[in-house]
């Protein structure tokens, strides 16, 4: 009796590499083994940089409040202590998009702190 072997399914797992692989350079797109290798390492990269995007935008936050309280005759630490004690709910995000957009806002908050 001849063996059997699982082609479907076997042909679908390296289909599934190298469509995921699609737009890589040389080798990395078209020989599976390569693609396999790119492909595991682009997705713990994509897991890793989830993680990093979160710290990067955080920071990015946080420099410009510091940038706009300064402006106001305020550091950032002081002003988000008082934010904090004032028991304000505005969270970074917001008041880095306020200090970009709409410094107006962003003065009367510092001003309440003060």
């Amino acid at each position: 009796m001849p063996r059997s072997v699982n082609a479907v399914a076997s042909r679908r797992r390296r289909k599934k590499i190298l469509k995921a692989a699609r737009g890589y350079f040389g080798a990395r797109s078209k020989v599976y083994t390569v693609a396999k290798n790119a492909v595991e390492k682009g997705l713990q990269y994509a897991y890793r940089d989830r993680k990093n995007k979160k710290r990067v935008f955080r920071r990015l936050w946080i420099t410009r409040i510091n940038a706009a309280a300064r402006m106001n005759g305020m550091t950032y630490s002081t002003l988000m202590n008082g934010l904090k004690k004032a028991g304000s709910t505005l969270n970074r995000k917001v008041l880095a998009d306020l200090a970009m957009n709409h410094p107006s806002s962003f003065k009367a908050i510092v001003d309440s702190v003060k």
